[in-house]
């Protein structure tokens, strides 16, 4: 301990947000604040003062922010993220001579004491402010000091010193050389805004061919832009695009015997056309693709491309790399398992190979390369199946120059394996959404997400379905249960995604009893749909993404309030804007085939709202309810519509006593 520090008298400790102890960065999207809070405490009756210090990763010079007293020895301060990056921050606190001195002598001076040596003491204080202050505020103090120490009368000598303006300019050069910095300086990642909203509509380009059984293109997938676009989607995600490989290739359902006609799966990446860096000569080419991404960002809408890194037998890697594959005592290469399961239509990577750094390299060339063609939004297969060191050294390295990239983890596993991704840098997570059914399940996960620590690092992103997810609840709900997950999906998440068009079109059919798996999967062969079926949600979709995009509340998670409702088979939860301007109060009926009636009991404080009547204007159903107080009555039937998505409009009267509502 060093001379300085030993008269250090200030505590700085239990600075939050901080995850892991400071080894990991929390997250944030441009134009969000992150407020810090600390403890800040000094021994005897000293005063202390604290400043929140923060800076862009790449800068030197901090900015500070003066932390306000909370009690009990906590104090908070804020700043804004306003650039795409890394900021860091930390709390720096220390006694405050002058502050004490001041406090102390109000004290005495109530006490009626001779305070002529504390006047003194006081003079010879703002002398020494004076020395660190510059300009008309040194000159300022001081002529206080000397004011102070040529005063006669006591009491105008009292008045003197409690002048508030002249202690303002003081408390602006405090003594620091004895401060107490925080010993960690703390990460924050700032993202696009995409990141924190986002609405995903998953599309195989093979299936989008007019004619039934031809290979879709990407310029057939031009067409299907202004449909996707229409139900207010704003990115567009792509499986694999590369080429398929022949060795081993599954058949339909998954089947290990394969036929002329079949096309394999995208995820099986790897041909004599290339590997992750070459496109399926079915769909197009590079031209074609770079064409697709500008149509694409013409209708509103993001391309996301899916990274898979896996390869099949016949992928170049495979050959020019064999030391990147694991091989077997007889020779061959391990493909891959999630016992029962078998993969053996592709290898996977051995990322312990005494090669690995190349190896390391090599797949960050293929984020880099897919960048360059417009590329902005990576969905990864099955990130947890690769070394964390990996995904923490590929995320920064992309992200150092292109810090508007988001990455998507699509990891399925144990919590504390999908928050190491997170924390990691990926930028939004697949979630259990899928499998969260009850009342109590959902309440208690979606409280874990929003006002537990994982809210700093973790950003769900809510799927009902995907290409390899048909729950059980879609397979025997119908299209109540669609309805249903699709309202809870865009209501409670700010990100969240389907698997298209067999999501609006209520696909439903399981491959086996009890699985997971679509009957006639896509990911095995080419699918026609009929868009303008009329059972089709395509409407109800579009109704409920407008309301995402015309309700700041429905764009942030962070606000989620669960409210009682006197019926298990209803979920009631709000949202609203941070000024309480925009309000969108949900009930979702669970039950997909009966109607439920019951009783809502809203927070009314927490809504920003009183006594008075107040409106809800329902946004998927069109009908305006006047409500009162805090218990009211809903009634939903599943088969009609089995939720109310209503946006609350506070009552406003006039000087000519006319009432309206905001």
């Amino acid at each position: 301990m060093s001379f300085a520090e030993g008269r250090a008298r200030i505590v700085v400790e239990g600075v939050r947000p901080e995850v892991d102890a400071g080894r990991f960065p929390i997250k944030r999207t441009l134009g969000e604040a992150v407020v810090v809070e600390a403890a800040v405490f000094a021994d005897g009756h000293g005063s202390p003062a604290c400043v929140l210090l923060y800076r862009r990763e790449n800068e030197r010079t901090w900015q500070e922010l003066p932390m306000r007293a909370l009690g009990n020895d906590r104090w908070q301060a804020e700043f804004r993220v306003t650039d795409l990056g890394q900021y860091v921050y930390t709390v720096e606190g220390w006694l405050d001579e002058f502050r004490t001195w001041r406090s102390d002598l109000i004290k005495r001076m109530d006490a009626e004491q001779d305070v002529r040596v504390e006047l003194l003491i006081g003079a010879g204080l703002i002398e020494a402010a004076a020395g660190r202050a510059k300009g008309s505020d040194a000159k300022r103090l001081r002529a206080w000091a000397r004011d102070l120490r040529a005063a006669g009368d006591p009491r105008e000598t009292e008045q003197l010193a409690l002048d508030e303006a002249l202690a303002d300019v003081a408390l602006q050069y405090p003594d620091r050389q004895f401060a107490t910095r925080y010993p960690k300086e703390l990460g924050v990642v700032a993202d696009r805004e995409k990141a924190r909203f986002s609405t995903w509509y998953e599309l195989f380009p093979r299936s989008c061919a007019s004619e039934p059984g031809r290979h879709g293109t990407f310029r057939d997938c031009e067409r299907w832009l202004p449909y996707i676009a229409g139900m207010g989607f704003d990115v567009l995600y792509l499986p694999p695009i590369h080429p398929i490989g022949i060795t081993d290739r599954k058949g339909k359902n998954n089947s290990t015997v394969c036929v002329p006609d079949d096309v394999g799966s995208p995820w099986a990446i790897g041909g004599k056309e290339g590997g992750h860096k070459a496109i399926h000569s079915g769909l197009g080419t590079i031209e074609d693709f770079q064409r697709l991404v500008a149509k694409a960002s013409e209708a509103g809408l993001e391309v996301a491309l899916d990274i898979a890194f896996q390869c099949t037998p016949d992928h170049p890697y495979v050959k020019e790399h064999p030391e990147w594959f694991r091989q077997r005592p007889d020779g061959t290469i391990q493909y891959a398992e999630n016992p029962p399961k078998k993969y053996q239509d592709i290898y996977p990577l051995d990322f312990e190979s005494e090669k690995w750094r190349l190896l390391w390299e090599e797949l960050r060339s293929v984020f880099v390369f897919w960048i360059e063609q417009g590329v902005q939004i990576f969905r990864v297969d099955n990130p947890h199946t690769k070394p964390f060191p990996f995904w923490d050294w590929v995320i920064a390295e992309i992200k150092k120059k292109h810090p508007e990239v988001i990455f998507l983890a699509e990891a399925f596993t144990r919590p504390k394996v999908m928050y190491r991704l997170a924390k990691g840098g990926y930028t939004q997570s697949y979630s259990y959404f899928t499998w969260r059914n009850t009342k109590q399940e959902l309440a208690d996960y979606f409280t874990e997400l929003t006002r537990s620590e994982v809210r700093e690092f973790f950003r769900p992103n809510l799927w009902p379905n995907t290409p390899d997810i048909l729950p059980e609840y879609l397979q025997i709900g119908g299209r109540p249960a669609f309805m249903a997950r699709v309202v809870l999906a865009g209501t409670l998440g700010a990100n969240y995604g389907i698997y298209g068009p067999a999501f609006e079109l209520c696909e439903n059919t399981p491959r086996d009893p009890g699985g997971e798996e679509y009957l006639n999967s896509e990911k095995y062969e080419i699918k026609q749909r009929n868009l303008e079926d009329p059972a089709s949600l395509r409407d109800v979709i579009t109704r409920l993404n407008q309301a995402r995009r015309r309700n700041p509340a429905l764009q942030s998670d962070w606000s989620l309030r669960f409210h009682p409702v006197d019926n298990d088979m209803l979920l009631c939860y709000s949202k609203s804007s941070a000024d309480l301007s925009n309000i969108i109060l949900t009930v979702v009926n669970l039950d997909f085939a009966n109607t439920q009636a019951g009783w809502v009991t809203l927070d009314l404080g927490s809504l920003g709202l009183d006594d008075r009547p107040f409106q809800v204007q329902d946004l998927l159903g069109d009908g305006t309810h006047l409500w009162q107080g805090p218990r009211n009555f809903v009634q939903l039937d599943p088969q009609v519509l089995p939720a109310h998505v209503f946006r609350i409009r506070r009552r406003v009267s006039t000087e000519k006593d006319f009432d309206y509502y905001l």
